[in-house]
């Protein structure tokens, strides 16, 4: 059961003296099955999906109290204010946000060269951050199906954000683990979105080659008070057992797992994903990940409900390092729709057209696409171990 919503205001804040920070236990936020909401959260029909306008749940409560906190407290690398943003006119539906501070200020990426490349105890990882920068770890209840041994994942600021709330999803960082997609982490992604009640906060990840900038495992949580092309884009099925599908109308189509919410079908989603993410990892070919609550596969319409949990993953080129003369890098928001514009220049003068141009450019060969689908299609049909 999570934490009553009138304890999420003060017990994952920080003590008023810094100096207790390092003695201050790390909270856990305990939550079992009936905190996991998988239907009924929905995009408001008159007002758009502002943080405060909509109700929080016990793991909004905590999340947001705890960033905000954070935010006073000076721990980011520069305080996020309202984002400038407009929906690129177009068939796509981007959102375009202006975010100078990030671009100039956030962490250079680490040098990576293999999306296989091991884990270096010598560059940044999250063994090295500050002690107020962890939010809470996450605590399953045993009712929850999984394994019997519980990952700790805990909930850490991203110190240069994206945008409000926006946090990383850390598992055992003592486990020095590469950035490679685990089951256990893409479970706990997936559950975040559950526990939430906005329909805009949404997780991710990146491999190496496709855009993390730390060889740390870790998966990326935000919200975004806007809808977003991957929620609702139509899907056709790819295997017969109508578990992949092609996400289509996208500068980039995604291979589609969806899910209804908790149970044995979710477990089985994250067997797959898994699988597939191995694949990649294993043939050197970089990946995003991006969950969402969309729509169930199949034809849709801009009012199609969002009944369930999407799992979009895409295989694309590989990128080692920053591109700083885009007017944007694509990585697994800008391939779900959120562009975070780097410049004022690019971003009013950002068209449709060229931000598929730069997303397309990450495309895979053709040829390679069709292996790669054709393999992704064949695990499908492996039972799960």
């Amino acid at each position: 059961m999570a934490l009553p919503h009138d304890s999420n205001e003060t017990s994952y804040l920080l003590p008023p003296n810094n100096e207790d920070w390092d003695r201050q236990a790390i909270p856990d936020f305990v939550y079992g099955q009936k905190d996991l909401m998988a239907e009924g959260i929905q995009w408001p029909r008159n007002a758009p999906g502002v943080l405060e306008a909509l109700p929080q749940s016990p793991f909004d409560a905590a999340l947001c109290s705890a960033w905000k906190q954070r935010v006073e407290l000076g721990l980011f690398r520069y305080r996020l204010r309202e984002l400038q943003t407009q929906i690129l006119p177009g068939a796509v539906g981007f959102v375009a946000q202006l975010n100078v501070e990030r671009g100039v200020q956030r962490r250079r990426p680490q040098t990576i060269k293999s999306v296989r490349q091991a884990f270096d105890p010598e560059q940044f990882n999250f063994n090295k951050i500050q002690p107020g920068e962890v939010l809470f770890r996450l605590h399953r209840e045993p009712d929850l199906p999984g394994p019997l041994l519980q990952e700790d994942i805990l909930v850490v600021i991203n110190v240069s954000p994206l945008e409000w709330g926006h946090v990383l999803l850390v598992p055992e960082p003592a486990r020095r683990l590469p950035q490679r997609l685990l089951p256990g982490a893409l479970r706990a992604g997936i559950e975040a979105v559950l526990l939430s009640l906005h329909p805009g906060f949404r997780v991710g990840f990146n491999s190496l080659g496709g855009l993390a900038s730390v060889n740390h495992l870790h998966l990326h949580g935000y919200y975004l008070a806007h809808r977003l092309p991957v929620e609702q884009a139509p899907s056709e099925p790819l295997d017969p057992g109508g578990h992949l599908h092609l996400l289509q109308g996208l500068p980039a189509p995604g291979f589609l797992f969806y899910t209804r919410g908790p149970g044995l079908d979710l477990e089985s989603l994250i067997c797959r994903v898994c699988r597939a993410t191995d694949y990649l990892t294993d043939h050197e070919i970089a990946h995003n990940l991006f969950v969402t609550r969309g729509a169930p596969p199949g034809k849709t319409s801009p009012s199609s409900a969002l009944t369930g949990v999407r799992v979009i993953l895409w295989a694309r080129k590989s990128c080692f390092g920053i591109k700083d003369g885009e007017a944007f890098n694509v990585a697994l928001c800008e391939l779900a729709g959120h562009l975070p514009v780097k410049t004022s220049q690019d971003f009013s003068s950002l068209t449709e057209a060229a931000a598929v141009a730069l997303i397309q450019d990450c495309r895979l060969p053709p040829s390679q696409a069709e292996e790669v689908q054709a393999a992704l299609v064949a695990l499908m049909s492996q039972k799960e171990q």
